[in-house]
């Protein structure tokens, strides 16, 4: 705060001299004004109206102008003002909609003047004529603009607005008879003080409130204007209609612009909440403030150039009772701590980075950057080589070319458009995006949904086409099966311990489990396994006998409800030659009583012992209970979403999520699956997938997510007779009392979907409109018009 530095400026016979200081105040300050001298500063507020002495080293106060024994509110002040040719007027704006003018040089301590009550409501703004010693012109909350000739008592003349609350009046520094005032509803206008009747232009230059304006000191045309949609701009008014020759993006609502002497793009600006800072910005490079000012600690609400032909000097009002004067040599400079690095990508996958010249290497081979070699979409403004920005902040910018064709985004079109999402089974839709994903060359993600499709459904109804099988003819990419297994490898006991206990009479499901390498085959029917050049005739069955006994099953009398799983003759060396199936022992045929056989398999099955050397075997029931827990593979599968949404891949992430339901949603946080979606739509919207990016918000089970298609959706009805609008009660007009939309076939209220001709503009529903088109192409209102539907 206590920078020592010290700036003397030589002005004709009179010299500024001064430092960056600072003096705390009674009270928060609503406006400040300087004299013309230079010398004295005035600050009003709603419990302060003083004048200060600047001197070198300090401000001192000098007049205090709230006197009286009871507190008047005609001291309230909201703006206050110092004529620039009487160093002792003044004229300030109460909250209580008076206008009071003060003679500093009447000998009482009182140096009230004149009062002017004609406003209604809080002025907000006074402004004196810049030639005229005796003009004062004001503003007001109720939406008037009064101009006071202070020799008299009354106005002389009042402006309407026709319009909301006047913000900001400010007389035109080179046109003698005009001003400009700024409205609540964004609008600015410019009058004759010789015709109250109507203003003479009026533009709409900002998006909300425009809280403030000032007319350059040197360009007779240029207007600055600030408003709430954190935007300065500057407007030339010289030519027919206004036009924006610069806008300068703030990071908060404008409450003040002030056009920087001897500076012909220096404007500063403060902000009437959040942002405490003053900024001075050069209106040629908008997005980085050329200085900073940051010694209050709360809003600023007013401030004003020292000296109209200075540019060191910067005088400054807030919220925290404080005045400050900057020096402009002691402000800091943003543009030195901007990052000169960039990274960016183009329309067309173009790659731009920018970094600082020290930085990039030369290179003999690169070629300069020419520009885009494709038609550009939009022109830059050419820079002015003698602007004083390249020594400020300069970076080399280097520009990496996709090969055409290389970066397309059709896949992402066509499996959008192609997926299904919802309306049927599970397994059909896994099955469905699989294919769709095999077409489009993306077999992983084919993959991903057939996995899915084995975890979540029956694995008894996997189709063969989605699994790639590990035994049969044509196999080229087989895996081998998991349970595969030598009995001669088995550890003693192991064989015991996995009999099927068909005693016990449970009725198991046929189903396994499979992981990524192992493959399910079915054969229903007792025939030759499809893929397979053994006969599946071995079974592993739990009958009296050694552990390691292979028996031969009955081909005619083989159980024809249950599947057996077969394991392939490569995984397992072949000892003797495989034939038909020999008839079996007479002293099996005894078998079917035993204990150990249910009495479905003694019925079913005779059992005969071949050569215990020979490993091949085939399994008619699971090794173990495949019935896990629904949310076994949970885990599995939100790792897999959270792998493909990191990889960029929203779209499978949302797809899953989707078609899973509950299944997998529980698992995943809702601010995660709230950003895939929105991710996702966002990319379906720049396609213009509008349609699927409808339906996943409405398959979406996230609030925030479902209700982006019902947020500012709003339908405007207009009679079809009297051409009014309609009223939000009915379907009838209450002006013609005619009904809004008519079908021309069936003579109805059409209250769902309407069709019509956009030739003659009739219509109705669109099931009668097609049939009606179907036979004939005359319009069926009978207007004559030849119709068309497509």
């Amino acid at each position: 705060m206590e920078k020592m530095s010290r700036v003397t400026t030589a002005l004709g016979g009179s010299t500024l001299t001064g430092r960056t200081m600072h003096c705390h105040l009674d009270a928060p300050a609503n406006a400040i004004s300087v004299c013309r001298d230079a010398a004295q500063v005035v600050v009003a507020g709603r419990s302060i109206f003083k004048i200060y002495a600047i001197e070198e080293e300090q401000f001192v106060e000098k007049l205090n102008l709230r006197v009286g024994r009871k507190p008047s509110l005609n001291l309230s002040c909201a703006d206050v003002v110092w004529h620039q040719m009487d160093e002792n007027l003044l004229a300030t704006a109460a909250t209580n909609g008076v206008v009071v003018t003060w003679n500093l040089g009447r000998p009482s301590r009182n140096k009230q003047d004149q009062l002017f009550t004609e406003h209604k409501r809080t002025v907000n703004k006074v402004c004196f004529h810049p030639t005229e010693a005796h003009v004062l012109l004001s503003g007001s909350q109720d939406g008037f603009m009064k101009c006071f000739d202070l020799r008299r008592k009354d106005s002389v003349s009042t402006f309407s607005g026709q319009s909301e609350s006047v913000r900001d009046v400010q007389f035109s520094i080179r046109d003698y008879f005009t001003f400009a005032s700024t409205f609540e509803n964004g609008n600015v206008q410019l009058w004759d003080i010789r015709r109250p009747d109507r203003c003479e232009r009026m533009f709409t230059a900002h998006n909300g409130p425009v809280f403030c304006c000032d007319w350059h000191p040197e360009d007779r045309g240029w207007l600055a204007t600030g408003g709430r949609d954190k935007m300065v701009k500057v407007w030339d008014m010289t030519t027919h209609r206004a036009k924006e020759v610069h806008c300068v993006q703030t990071i908060a609502s404008v409450a003040r612009v002030k056009w920087r002497p001897e500076c012909r793009h220096h404007l500063a600006t403060c902000s009437m909440m959040v942002d405490h800072n003053i900024y001075v910005w050069d209106v040629r490079r908008p997005f980085v403030p050329a200085a900073m000012f940051e010694e209050h600690r709360d809003v600023t609400t007013g401030i004003a150039w020292r000296h109209p032909h200075d540019p060191s000097f910067l005088l400054s009002g807030s919220k925290d009772s404080t005045l400050c004067q900057h020096l402009f040599r002691d402000a800091s400079q943003p543009v030195e701590r901007a990052n000169p690095e960039g990274l960016c990508y183009g329309l067309f996958g173009d790659l731009a980075f920018a970094a600082k010249e020290s930085l990039v290497a030369t290179e003999s081979g690169r070629k300069p950057y020419t520009g885009d070699r494709r038609h550009p979409i939009f022109f830059k403004r050419k820079l002015d080589p003698a602007e004083p920005f390249s020594g400020l902040a300069s970076s080399a910018l280097s520009v990496f070319e996709m090969e055409p064709g290389s970066s397309s985004m059709s896949w992402f079109v066509d499996t959008a458009e192609r997926y299904a999402l919802a309306g049927r089974p599970l397994a059909e839709l896994c099955d469905h995006n699989a294919k769709v994903a095999r077409e489009l060359g993306r077999n992983q993600v084919a993959q991903t949904w057939t996995m899915l499709r084995i975890i979540y459904c029956s694995p008894g109804l996997v189709s063969t086409t989605n699994l790639n099988h590990s035994v049969g003819k044509g196999s080229s990419c087989g895996l081998p099966l998991m349970n595969s297994f030598n009995l001669k490898d088995m550890a003693p006991g192991l064989g015991s311990e996995t009999r099927l206990d068909r005693s016990k009479g449970d009725a198991r499901s046929d189903t396994v489990l499979l992981d990524s390498s192992a493959t399910l085959i079915t054969n229903e029917d007792n025939e030759e396994t499809e893929g397979s050049d053994v006969p599946a005739d071995y079974l592993l069955g739990d009958v009296e006998g050694e552990d390691d006994e292979l028996y031969l099953l009955d081909p005619e009398h083989a159980h024809s409800e249950e599947p057996e799983y077969v394991l392939p003759q490569e995984a397992f060396p072949l000892r003797h030659e495989i034939v038909d199936t020999p008839p079996g022992p007479e002293h099996l045929q005894d078998k079917a009583d035993s204990p150990h056989v249910s009495g479905n398999e003694a019925d079913a099955a005779s059992l005969v012992p071949v050569d215990s050397s020979f490993s091949l075997i085939s399994v008619s029931h699971a090794l173990y209970d495949s019935r896990l827990p629904p949310d076994f593979f949970s885990a599995l599968v939100c790792d897999m979403l959270r792998f493909y949404a990191e990889q960029g891949d929203v779209q499978m992430a949302v797809s899953v999520l989707i078609v899973l339901g509950e299944r997998v949603r529980k698992d995943i946080d809702e601010q995660t699956q709230e950003h895939w979606y929105t991710s996702y739509i966002d990319l379906l919207q720049r396609f213009c997938l509008w349609n699927v990016s409808n339906q996943v918000v409405k398959l979406s089970t996230s609030r925030a997510i479902s209700c982006l298609n019902q947020a500012s959706t709003t339908l405007h009805v207009n009679c079809s007779h009297c051409k009014r609008p309609m009223s939000s009660r009915g379907w009838v007009c209450d002006r013609c009392h005619h009904c809004a939309s008519m079908c021309a076939v069936c003579h109805h209220v059409v209250k769902g979907l309407f069709v019509w001709c956009q030739g003659c503009s009739h219509g109705g529903h669109l099931q009668h409109i097609m049939k009606w088109l179907e036979g004939s192409s005359h319009c069926p209102a009978g207007c004559g018009h030849l119709c068309e539907y497509s």
